[in-house]
Formats: structure tokens, C-alpha cells, sequence
């Protein structure tokens, strides 16, 4: 884990100087795929958005830096992206999902009763040889958060899909793996479907 340890320490740093909404924010978190949607704060900033995600991040990594992160901030709310870089590795779907209960596990020892998101992995242009592992990830996903009392699963994989079910290339960056900003506006039409699932309870501004 020493990898991301000088981009958490930065994360760290700025939580440090960040002023907290009164009852906590909504906290996404995940890998490059969330890190990098730079207009999220802006795009929910009426629930109090925070973005922790941290480039490169794995699922077990999201498990591992969950205290540093995560917690300190005391969240009313949490959206997860991950697992895409799992799979990237060479891990299986039974990997990923061993990790993803890490991480529900942590959530449940620190704020059982608040709500938990987690997207579907995107259908990436660049990572399409690993399609097959990608859908049964996801149905993994679905199955494990459906069983939770305060848990919601997005489905952004059939809407990055065209016509031809192929990935939109119009939705990722030139390097077929990253998200553009029109991917962007989708997942937060996607959220915004569900807010009353994903942002019950959070104070608006």
C-alpha cells in the first residue's frame, strides 16, 4: 500500500484545513474514476459533497485506507467507485468481492446506519477483454448491497454503452479508460435518480 501513501498523506493534509458541514458530508470515495470528476463538490454541493477518491486506488485499497479517510470526517453518507483497478491486476470477481466486504465491514464497525452507494464498474474501451469479469463483478456488487438495509447499487454500465452495445467512446477520455465530462454528467443524472436513497437525510443548504 506504500503506492498511495503520498497522494492519502495529501488527502490527510487538505481534511485538515476543510471545514465540515455541521452534521458531516457526503463522502465519495473510490479510485481515479471519482478523483478525477472535477466538478462532483460543485455538482452536489447541496449535500455536502466531499471527494477522497485517490488515483490508482483498488477496492482493497479502499478497505485499507477506510480509517484514514474516511472516518475522520464522520460521513452521513458514503458513494463508492472501485474495483475497476482490481480487475486491471489480474484479480478475479471472488477478489474483488472479498474486498468489498472488507470495506462494508468497516463501514458497518463505524457508521452502521447511514447509507451506502456503490456504482457498477464502467465498460472501459481500454479494458474490454475483461468484460466477462466486469459483468459478473458487478452482478456481485448488486447481490451483496441489495442485502443491506441502507445500501444502493448504481448501474452505470448499461448507460456508457451506444446503440451497438459497445462502450461510447464519447463518454471516456482519449485514453479509453478514464471518464470524459460528458460520462460525468450521466452518472450524475444516475445519482440524482436515487438521491432520496443515496442522500436521505442530509441537511440542504
Amino acid at each position: 500500500m506504500e503506492w498511495y501513501e503520498e497522494e492519502v498523506s495529501a488527502i490527510e493534509q487538505r481534511l485538515q484545513k476543510w471545514p465540515p458541514p455541521p452534521a458531516g458530508p457526503v463522502a465519495f470515495y473510490g479510485s481515479s474514476s471519482m478523483r478525477m470528476w472535477d466538478s462532483l463538490e460543485a455538482d452536489f454541493k447541496d449535500v455536502g459533497a466531499l471527494n477522497l477518491a485517490f488515483g490508482g486506488s483498488t477496492m482493497e485499497a479502499c478497505a485499507f485506507f477506510f480509517e484514514r479517510l474516511v472516518v475522520p470526517c464522520h460521513p452521513r453518507s458514503i458513494v463508492c467507485y472501485a474495483g475497476d483497478n482490481d480487475l486491471g491486476d489480474g484479480k478475479m470477481p471472488e477478489d474483488v468481492l472479498a474486498s468489498f466486504r472488507k470495506l462494508l465491514s468497516k463501514v458497518d464497525a463505524h457508521f452502521p446506519a447511514i447509507p451506502f452507494t456503490i456504482l457498477a464498474i464502467k465498460p472501459s474501451p481500454a479494458r474490454l477483454h475483461l468484460t466477462e469479469r466486469i459483468i459478473a463483478t458487478n452482478e456481485a456488487f448488486s447481490r451483496e448491497i441489495l442485502g443491506r438495509p441502507n445500501g444502493c447499487f448504481i448501474d452505470i454500465y448499461p448507460a456508457m454503452l451506444g446503440v451497438d452495445g459497445q462502450p461510447d467512446e464519447d463518454l471516456f477520455q482519449e485514453d479509453g479508460l478514464h471518464v470524459s465530462p460528458k460520462g460525468y454528467l450521466i452518472w450524475k443524472k444516475l445519482l440524482n435518480n436515487r438521491s432520496s436513497d443515496i442522500f436521505r437525510g442530509v441537511l440542504r443548504a
